[in-house]
């Protein structure tokens, strides 16, 4: 896939508790609200969980990151579909084979609801066949 300025690529996932009590276990982030359900029987998605969904976009497209900015601004429930859409704001040639990128993103609940902006930049190599 090439990548032009304007592209907006999107990964939709909806978070379980079994995939907070994995992120929990990993990352050591046992706050309450992690690990205990509420009444409905949710959880809290912990914050640099919901963040893997614009860090797997980059990832989709092999970007080095450079900077990470996240401003989370509600909290994400499991059982919540969260939608991500990646906006390439910067795509220029910095070395032979190499690009630069930079990009703003938004994460949506199923109401629509903003629950994560922020914008990541980094680097991708260019692969030549041979």
């Amino acid at each position: 896939m090439t990548l032009t300025v304007g592209d907006v690529l999107k990964f939709e996932r909806k978070f379980t508790n079994e995939d907070v009590a994995l992120f929990t276990n990993l990352s050591g982030d046992e706050g309450n609200h992690h690990t205990h359900p509420d009444e409905l029987g949710r959880v809290v998605v912990q914050g640099l969980l919901t963040a893997t969904l614009p860090t797997k976009i980059g990832g989709d497209n092999n970007v080095l990151a450079r900077t990470m900015n996240f401003e989370f601004l509600r909290p994400v429930f499991t059982g919540d579909t969260i939608v991500c859409e990646v906006t390439i704001d910067e795509f220029v040639e910095k070395k032979p084979n190499r690009m630069s990128i930079s990009t703003s993103f938004s994460c949506t609940n199923q109401e629509e609801k903003l629950v994560l902006q922020g914008t990541f930049s980094g680097v991708i190599r260019l692969t030549t066949a041979g």
